[in-house]
């Protein structure tokens, strides 16, 4: 099961707006706080926006690359700070990456529902932190846009996202990112 929600997993483009239930949202955050985390701390923090007031705002802090984003149903800003979770000496910081795992169950338990969740990177870091009213010293990791997928291209996106919407992009062998008992090259 969860193997097959892996591999249909993708992060779509054309989106169309969604009903997406409170409770379906208390669901996924539930399950979320099941994550493994460094002694419990559960760093992660979500802000899950659906209020269209608040969405519209949002969609200005978005690069122009993301623009196609303007259909989404909700985004989900994901954002910790390195005092929430462990501190080993001598180590990088922890919380990220126990955000980055209860991150990967909100993004796999909203494909099990049949929702888009594609996480992006291009967008205004301030401006987006001020919008949705994130401390200065908490990380903005991701925002993750979250849609139903539709074959309706919106005009917004380039011809190289229209190109890459219907294939799958191509992946590393597992030989290039994996070793066995020791560091290779």
């Amino acid at each position: 099961m969860l193997d097959s929600i892996i591999q249909s997993r993708r992060a779509y483009r054309a989106l169309e707006s969604v009903e997406i239930s409170p409770e379906d949202v208390k669901k996924v955050a539930g399950l979320v706080s099941l994550t493994p985390s460094c002694n419990n701390n559960q760093p992660w923090r979500y802000i899950f926006v659906q209020n269209p007031v608040i969405l519209q705002s949002l969609f200005t802090a978005l690069s122009r690359g993301n623009a196609w984003a303007k259909n989404a149903s909700m985004i989900v800003a994901v954002y910790s700070e390195v005092s929430l979770d462990c501190q080993i000496s001598g180590r990088d910081p922890y919380f990220l990456f126990d955000t980055g795992m209860a991150t990967a169950y909100l993004i796999l338990l909203l494909s099990e529902m049949g929702l888009v969740a594609h996480p992006i990177a291009g967008f205004n870091l301030e401006k987006a932190k001020e919008i949705l009213k994130i401390p200065k010293d908490y990380s903005l990791i991701t925002l993750i846009i979250v849609g139903k997928h539709t074959s309706v291209f919106p005009e917004e996106m380039s011809e190289k996202q229209r190109e890459n919407e219907g294939r799958r992009p191509m992946r590393k062998s597992v030989k290039e990112f994996t070793s066995f008992d020791q560091y290779s090259e």
